[in-house]
């Protein structure tokens, strides 16, 4: 979930252009600063925005904090192996390719008419090393070896809604299991006011890894809309500092709260298990007006 004309080519005009997916009416529709920028909309929502021209912009200020998270992953220009959960148009792999020639990534996305949609109308490079595999993403993140990712994204959403089993310490606990020693786990949370749901996920990624920090737009962190929020977790300590300047210097300025603020943001959340998971809340009308 999240707030973005793509230029005449094999024969098609700088036109939206849609199709009937699993979650719904999906759009790409052209950016008109962009020539070949394209945002996605399932059921009239901003899911995502990709420019083929230049798949290291990145237009969403959610979408610009992870890629801030995957520039501090590793030393810059450096190959990782990536894993992201939720496929969207891409764009966060197309960044990781674009930035660190030579990734290995693999993409779950359970929409398989999304995936083939995007394909289509947002082909990915042949020379980047993404493989893009359908199914749940739990079970896409249960098939893969111990250790395998430097870096793991979690941006599923189904109808604007994170699913509940992705919501779990035992969730939790299989990225830790997934993910290398000092790799990186982020997860694009959407909540709004009184912040149960982030809170809850602060507490619940906190029982699987010592280190965490929490980035949002100042706003959103203060409960007074609602909006998107992405959390970082590792076993080691966490580049906070650059990535609080970096966060600052966004477009949309951004704040990162961690050590001691962020325990006293969460205030005492109890983790969430699968046995009491609920999805993500859905977000008010006026979010997508």
């Amino acid at each position: 979930m999240a707030k973005g004309k793509q230029k005449p080519g094999r024969g098609r005009t700088a036109e939206a252009v849609t199709a009937r997916v699993d979650g719904g009416l999906a759009e790409l529709v052209p950016d008109r600063d962009r020539p070949r920028g394209r945002t996605l909309l399932i059921d009239g929502a901003p899911q995502s925005h990709v420019d083929l021209d230049d798949p290291a912009y990145l237009d969403f200020a959610y979408q610009r904090r992870l890629g801030h998270i995957a520039d501090l992953v590793a030393p810059p220009g450096k190959p990782v192996q990536a894993l992201h959960l939720g496929g969207g148009a891409f764009t966060l792999a197309r960044y990781v390719a674009a930035t660190r020639p030579r990734s290995t990534q693999q993409i779950v996305e359970i929409d398989a008419p999304l995936v083939a949609f995007v394909r289509a109308e947002l082909p990915l490079e042949s020379t980047w090393r993404v493989r893009v595999r359908g199914g749940d993403a739990r079970e896409g993140l249960g098939k893969l070896p111990d250790g395998w990712a430097d870096l793991i994204i979690a941006d599923v959403f189904s109808g604007a809604r994170t699913p509940a089993h992705l919501t779990s310490t035992e969730f939790a606990a299989e990225v830790r299991r997934v993910l290398r020693p000092g790799g990186f786990y982020a997860a694009n949370l959407a909540d709004g006011p009184p912040l149960a749901y982030v809170k809850a996920q602060i507490a619940t990624v906190g029982t699987v890894f010592p280190e965490l920090c929490l980035t949002a737009d100042p706003a959103v962190l203060r409960g007074r809309r609602f909006g998107n929020a992405v959390l970082l977790a590792s076993d080691r300590e966490l580049p906070v500092a650059e990535l609080t300047r970096r966060a600052a210097t966004d477009p949309h300025q951004g704040r990162v709260e961690h050590g001691r603020a962020l325990a006293d943001f969460t205030g005492g959340a109890a983790p969430v298990t699968d046995a009491d998971a609920r999805p993500s809340p859905a977000p008010p009308p006026s979010v997508f007006e």
